[in-house]
């Protein structure tokens, strides 16, 4: 049975990333890139879908964990009844090759260990050819993939399974490697594990010295920082949402679903996020992939695309996997890239707005992608649409949709004006007006004071919270203040924010799902702009608290259990914890500067 998801931990080089879980299993790795099929995959099944077991033969008082400083470099610390161990886990920054390396490193006494090493390629399904090649390497070959796998402990092979048992003592350091490569060419040269893990912790720390932030809260931010850049695809800098898939938003629930892809919303909280705390570079490649990306018909755009900008994700199901902790179904691909959500066009021009503002590398094709969007938004913000949370329900007139189609219009306007750019401001600025006059009457209950989710409607949603954050409406406007409480009354468990009330009419799924990470920062960022700042540094605190033991957030919390659900490491988490720690330190956050730009 896989761990608990806050027992696991993320390792990354850049292309692709790997879970290793407190007991010393990876459990997860999709190699050689993010979005590739699984060799290890007991996260979703058991042990038998693919795992690296390396952990204590003995009895373990206490395990710790800890990234070494400033790096994506783990160190699990067992503390046995014959001695303590450490196991050392990382991928190696090198983009021409996957690597994931481990050593363990004997520390008091002499510890017995254990490995187990299960490859199954596609997701548990395909069995490989696993042949000895000398008495430190074996071959593991399954179609287009191929594993080699470098120890000099003793192996032995049964049942399409790899074990060994050895004893470390004081000092002793073990290494073992495992490399990914195509089937059809040559396995590349050994890695030198000691040179790797030097040369790794110096990138990752080189990287870190960047970072310009050195106020409050600054270990978080780095941490999140770090955990950004391991989500990050290097040759292309799109961002994945997460690198697992199917991690159920409800244990034993359907809400599972592939995030291994990047999403265009994420885009300007993400520039926010790198540009706050000082990485021009990789705002710049987020960029440059959102351009590429979005190339085309703005009638073709998607709300999320592949590594590289693909635009094919389709979503199948595997159903040879049960599922974490049972939940079904398990799914791969991600079909919500067929919805129609009128959001993502406010989000691709405040995007590109903001690049263009703080100066993030000239690009003439900005431009006349923006004036497409808005050719394009014209004539279609009127329709009703999925929305923010990609409900598979029947399209709706979303209240948050409506206000980011006003945004897309005044980041148009806002380029005329402050840049000089060509362009009907005049036109735009009457939609723009239009725009927000609609949302004020259909999406607000005046008898409430709050916005509500949908025309018609007198629920509320937390994508409410991002009115005051883009600058509809000023923070000091009492309908602004009338929505925070009322998403406070109606959406909050235990002080954390829920995306809204389960509906299956509106989302058409069944099942509940836990309060929303993103949005409980949100709510953050909404009390410190109404001057509440004791209040939010309160919450502020209680979501730092949600963080596992090496600082890292899932998607969602379930506060009755206790526990993370979703997908794991969540970007979109990690984004919103940065950018609410400028919000609450920097006295002109992304709260504050969003709504002026």
């Amino acid at each position: 049975m896989a761990c608990r998801i806050e027992d696991y931990a993320l390792i990354g080089d850049t292309m692709s990333a790997a879970l290793v879980g407190r007991d010393g299993s990876i459990d997860w790795l999709c190699a050689p890139r993010f979005d590739s099929p699984a060799c290890f995959a007991a996260l979703l099944g058991t042990p038998e879908h693919g795992r690296w077991l390396l952990g204590p033969d003995a009895r373990i008082r206490r395990t710790t964990r800890r990234y070494r400083e400033d790096t994506l470099v783990l160190e699990t610390v067992h503390e046995t009844d014959e001695g303590t161990v450490a196991v050392i886990d990382w991928m190696p920054l090198a983009n021409d090759r996957t690597d994931v390396v481990r050593i363990v490193e004997g520390r008091a006494g002499r510890v017995p260990m254990r490995m187990e090493l299960i490859i199954r390629f596609e997701y548990g399904s395909i069995v490989p050819w696993v042949r000895r090649l000398d008495h430190q390497r074996l071959g593991a070959i399954g179609g287009p993939d191929a594993l080699e796998f470098r120890t000099p402990v003793e192996t032995r092979g049964e049942n399409f399974t790899t074990q060994a048992r050895f004893t470390v003592g004081e000092g002793e350091r073990v290494p073992f490697a495992l490399t990914w490569y195509p089937s059809h060419e040559d396995p590349p040269d050994p890695i030198d594990p000691e040179e790797s893990l030097r040369v790794t912790e110096r990138g990752w720390r080189d990287w870190v010295g960047h970072c310009t932030y050195r106020g409050r809260w600054r270990e978080p931010m780095v941490r999140s920082l770090l955990t950004l850049k391991g989500l990050t695809y290097e040759p292309t800098g799109g961002i994945v949402a997460a690198p697992t898939a199917s991690l159920p938003e409800w244990i034993g629930g359907g809400r599972n679903w592939d995030y291994r892809f990047c999403w265009l919303r994420d885009a300007t909280f993400t520039l926010y996020a790198f540009l706050g705390a000082g990485y021009r570079e990789e705002a710049a490649a987020w960029r440059r992939w959102l351009l590429r990306a979005v190339a085309g018909r703005p009638a073709d755009l998607q709300i999320l695309y592949g590594l590289r900008g693909d635009r094919r994700t389709e979503e199948r199901e595997l159903d040879w996997l049960p599922g974490y902790e049972g939940s079904r179904p398990v799914r791969v691909g991600n079909a919500a890239k067929d919805q129609r959500q009128l959001d993502v066009y406010g989000e691709v021009m405040d995007a590109l707005h903001l690049a263009r503002v703080t100066g993030v590398g000239p690009d003439e094709s900005a431009w006349g992608v923006q004036r497409t969007v808005l050719d394009f938004l014209e004539t279609h913000w009127q329709e009703p649409d999925h929305g923010i949370w990609e409900v598979r329900g029947p399209r709706r007139h979303f209240t948050h949709s409506k206000m980011m189609a006003w945004l897309a219009f005044d980041r148009g306007v806002k380029a005329v004006e402050r840049f000089g750019l060509e362009g009907p401001a005049n036109r735009w600025r009457a939609i723009r007006d239009k725009i927000h006059a609609q949302v004020c009457h259909e999406g607000f209950d005046a008898e409430r004071g709050t916005f509500v989710q949908s025309y018609g409607s007198r629920a509320v949603d937390a994508s409410l919270l991002l009115g005051s954050l883009i600058g509809f409406l000023p923070a000091d406007d009492p309908r602004v203040a009338g929505t925070v409480d009322a998403i406070q009354a109606d959406l909050t468990v235990d002080g954390l924010v829920l995306r809204y009330r389960g509906d299956q009419a509106v989302d058409g799924l069944e099942g509940p799902e836990g309060v929303f990470l993103a949005c409980s920062f949100w709510l953050v960022d909404n009390l410190a702009l109404l001057g509440r700042q004791d209040e939010a540094e309160q919450l502020f605190e209680h979501l730092l608290s949600l963080q596992n033991d090496v600082g890292l957030l899932a998607e969602q919390y379930d506060p009755k259990g206790k526990r993370m659900l979703g997908n794991f490491p969540q970007a979109f988490s990690h984004v919103a914890l940065i950018n609410t720690i400028r919000n609450l330190t920097a006295g002109n956050g992304p709260a504050q500067e969003r709504s002026r730009l």
